[in-house]
Parts: C-alpha cells; structure tokens; sequence
C-alpha cells in the first residue's frame, strides 16, 4: 500500500484482535443486542481498500423473511481452530526484498507482519533448498555425500535468512514456520536431475530422511523454529523444475518406513508433518492411501493442498476437501500454495486477483481448513526471479527498477481475513439466503466475531447480518469483499 494508505490506517486505529494462546469458546448464550458492527470494506472502482466503512447497530428481528437478503451467523456453534495465515519467504521473495531501498524493505514489513499497520501475518513456508522461484539450482550437499557429512545452509546466509529473520521480528518475534522440499539432490533421484521430475532411487530413502533433520536443526541453531514440514512439494506432477514424484504408496511408505522414525529418533516428533501438498483433485485418494495405514497416519498430522486444478480448466474442487474432511476428521487441512500464473505487469491492477484468493478462502475455511498459505510473498516486476521463466503474481511486486512497492488487490482481499481472524479463532456457523454473498465467520478469543462477505458479481447487494434475533443492515457492492467485526 501506499505510505499514505499505512498512515491512513494507523489514523483510524484499526487493531488486529489479541494473539491467542487458547482457542475461543463459544458461549450458548450469545446475544448481539446492545452490540456495535465496524465495517471494513475493499471495494472495486473506488480508493477503499481495507477501509473503515461505517458502524451498524442491531435491532430485534425474530424471524427473517424470505425477500430479505440475510447473512446468518451463529457463534454457539463452532468447528476448527483457526491457526493461521501467511505466505512463503522464498529465495525469489528474499532476493527481491534485497533490492529495495531500506524505507521501501521496513514499509513491506509492516505492510505484511504488523498486526496494527498492516495485515498481520503470522504464517509462512519456505523451501528445503531450492525451488523454481530461485535463481539456480542448488543443494546443501556435495555430490555423492550420502552421509551428509558436507551439510550446510551457507547459500541461504546471503538473502534467505536474513529475510526471514526481518520477517520474524516483525512479526511480534514470532512466525509459525513449515518447510517443503521441492527435488531431492540430483545424485539421489533415477533422473539424475532436479528438474523434470523424477524418482528417490531406494538406497537413498535414508539419506533423504536424514536431510530434512539436518535442515530443521540447522535453521533452528540458527534462529528459526521451524513448526512442521511437507513430504515433498507437488508429487504428482513432473515440471520444468524442481520436481519428484512419489505415488501415494511411495509417500505412505517412504514416512513410515523412514521420515517419520528419523524424525522420532532426532526427537523432532513435535513437528507436524503434512501429506499430499499438492492439487485437491487427487487428494482424497492420497489421504485415504495415508491415513487408512496405522503405521504411517500416526507419523501425520494433516494434510495440505494447493488450488492448481484449475489447470485442467476445472473449478476449484472444494467438495473434495470436504470429503477427506469428513472421513478423516482426526486429521487438519492446511492450504499450502496459490497464486495467480503468467504474470503480465500491465496485469497487477486487475481486480480478479484478489477475488481468487477470496473465493478460495472463504470455501477453504468453510471446508474446515485450520491455516491457508499464499504462495511467493514478494515478486519483482517479471514475476520472479525464476530460473526457468515460470513467472507469476504475487500480493506485493517490488519494482526494482522504481524501488516502489505495488499492492495488487490481493494483498487487500487477504488481509480482510488475516487482520481480523487471529490465532486460537474458531470458525462459527454462517449461511447466506443469497448466491451473490458468499461468507464465513470467526469467533476470536477477545470475543469478537469476524465475518467475511465478499461479492464478486456486478450486481449491488442490500443484505442484513442476522445473529440470534438481532439484524444489522448493510450492502456489499458489487465487486468487493467486507469484514463485519462485532464487537
């Protein structure tokens, strides 16, 4: 955002709510008489992003009729705890922060991981190594060092670290991390390549094993605890880049027969490890395949998806998440990857963007996802760097040649979820009467409860928010995305 739209929000006092440490309980005797609604809206062909949009009050209204557009929220009941948001501190991301000037560096910052002046996040990913979103390939090991007794994160001392660590302390000193591998070393895989797919060759299971230990430990020595892990990034699809494939009996057996004991061994069992990590059209077969198998579902903790079945010219298949949600609710969901593909400059003002993300999250969440991860966090004005031209959006394009930041509307559409649903939150019931409204709602532990309705057809919605008796009327414009918290 612009300095101004910062200084606009620190002016009006918009506040994140508490940091949880316990998740919120919902009381059976809510009420909303007496209570205020802060409105905050991000809307389209107008300057408001993220913007105080009023206060409604609520008045008695026992029975709803059915001409009267309604939003229903119900925080006496409630599912998931919400854990968090956030997107990856990538080497692409890391690099190009590098390269802005130091005003420009604090601005992102703050705009990312301040809770009061930005939109408070409190997530993020990175990667095992590298990943397209680098500028080359690399290890952390010599070749043929099966051992590993070569190890060394040296490389990521030069961008990587030192952004994540700025990324930390902006964010209260604490930054829930999970780590992803993209490609095993070349020397390990029957390939003989990083890129293009490819499979880890057998005798190298343990190794393999062993190498995710080493990278947890050697980023926590040096400051960066790390929360959880994936298996392996996408492994189902072969790419130009990095890239592995493991079927689902390959991953199923590859952690119970090895990561998940190595993990135990080196006393990382805390570590939530996350399945699948890819596309959410093959994930009910990966989890059933994971988690119907005693020896290997114990070594889980959930599985994570990302929302690239659209490739296929499919929509996004939320039924699926509901289905493995369903039948293995012991388990969490965890949204690990999405952005928008083939980044064109003259394309970072257009207003889909963020309605991708919001449509995603919304229907994540209403699936009972407990965290939701962007991909890059920051990208420069090609859409990289990228090593092999794999070029895509970010919420925030450093301009490197400008040395300014430029905020697409995703960034805004994010952050009307991650600055008002906060750690500890629980999901509440919500419904809409209306297709053009599409909604969720979270109870935070301070007591408020955030609920989410974003438009994203042409048409002007006159709606009322409906809890318990109580109704406040409002209007969602077309094209936009509010936050109703009620206070």
């Amino acid at each position: 955002m612009q300095k101004t739209l910062l200084t606009a929000l620190l002016a009006t006092g918009i506040s994140a709510v508490a940091t949880a440490q316990k998740p919120a309980t919902p009381s059976k005797a809510y009420s909303a008489a007496g209570r205020q609604v802060q409105v905050y809206a991000t809307v389209s062909g107008t300057s408001q992003r993220l913007a105080e949009a009023g206060k409604l009050t609520f008045q008695a209204q026992p029975q709803p009729l059915e001409t009267q557009p309604t939003v229903f929220v119900d925080p006496t009941h409630a599912f998931q705890t919400f854990l968090g948001i956030g997107g990856a501190l990538t080497d692409a991301a890391a690099e190009t922060f590098a390269k802005l000037p130091k005003a420009r560096q604090q601005e992102f910052l703050q705009a990312y991981y301040s809770p009061t002046n930005g939109i408070g996040y409190t997530l993020a990913r990175t990667s095992i190594h590298s990943t397209d979103f680098s500028s080359g390939s690399y290890t952390y090991v010599a070749d043929g060092d099966k051992a590993l007794k070569t190890f060394s994160v040296k490389h990521d001392e030069q961008y990587r670290i030192p952004f994540i660590k700025q990324a930390q302390a902006a964010a209260g000193g604490k930054l829930t991390m999970y780590v992803s591998p993209w490609s095993p070393p070349a020397w390990m895989k029957d390939n003989k390549s990083m890129l293009q797919g490819g499979k880890l060759l057998p005798e190298f299971r343990q190794s393999w094993a062993d190498y995710y230990v080493k990278f947890i430990q050697t980023y926590e020595k040096l400051g960066i605890p790390i929360w959880g892990l994936t298996v392996q990034n996408e492994p189902m699809a072969k790419q130009k880049w990095e890239s592995c494939l493991f079927t689902a009996e390959d991953e199923r057996d590859f952690v119970k027969g090895y990561l998940g004991p190595t993990l135990k061994k080196a006393g990382l069992s805390d570590k939530k490890l996350i399945g699948w990590d890819h596309n959410r059209d093959l994930m009910f077969q990966r989890a059933a395949t994971l988690f119907d198998d005693p020896e290997a579902s114990k070594y889980y903790w959930g599985i994570g998806f990302h929302w690239y079945e659209t490739w296929t010219g499919s929509g996004m298949q939320f039924e699926n998440l509901r289905r493995v949600h369903e039948t293995y609710p012991d388990k969490q969901l965890i949204f690990t990857e999405g952005c928008v593909e083939s980044f064109k400059f003259e394309g970072i003002n257009d207003w889909k963007l963020g309605e991708r993300y919001g449509n995603s999250m919304i229907n994540d969440f209403n699936a009972g996802t407990v965290a939701w991860t962007d991909w890059n966090v920051l990208l420069d004005e090609t859409g990289g760097p990228n090593h092999v031209g794999n070029f895509c959006y970010a919420p925030i394009i450093g301009d490197t040649r400008s040395g300014q930041l430029l905020y697409t509307n995703a960034y805004y559409y994010i952050g009307h979820f991650s600055k008002f649903i906060r750690p500890g939150a629980r999901r509440i019931a919500t419904a809409s009467s209306r297709d053009v409204l599409q909604t969720t709602a979270f109870l935070n532990t301070d007591g408020k409860v955030a609920v989410v309705v974003m438009n994203s057809t042409d048409k002007e919605q006159p709606f009322q928010l409906w809890l318990k008796g109580q109704a406040a009327q409002t209007t969602s414009a077309p094209h936009s995305i509010m936050t109703l918290v009620v206070n």
